[in-house]
């Protein structure tokens, strides 16, 4: 797909081919963020699982990893 400048880096780089969730952050995401960014924040994300032995099947780990998927991307959250 075409670049546009990510919000994240600044840069023109190539934006998601779809929303990464099914949900409004996940459409922010794919509207904003450019794929070097979402594979920077995949990276983090592996490694604050491994970190913290989260279990991403409970609601309480998927909600830390919303909040820093949002802090990490956006600077925010």
């Amino acid at each position: 797909m075409a670049g546009f400048q990510c919000v994240r880096c600044g840069e023109d780089n190539p934006r998601l081919e779809r929303p990464p969730l099914r949900n409004e952050l996940g459409e922010r995401v794919h509207r904003e963020i450019c794929q070097r960014c979402w594979d920077q924040w995949l990276r983090y994300q592996t490694a604050l699982i491994n970190h913290y032995g989260l279990d991403v099947r409970e609601r309480p780990a998927r909600e830390f990893l919303m909040a820093n998927m949002e802090a990490f991307l956006f600077g925010s959250g």
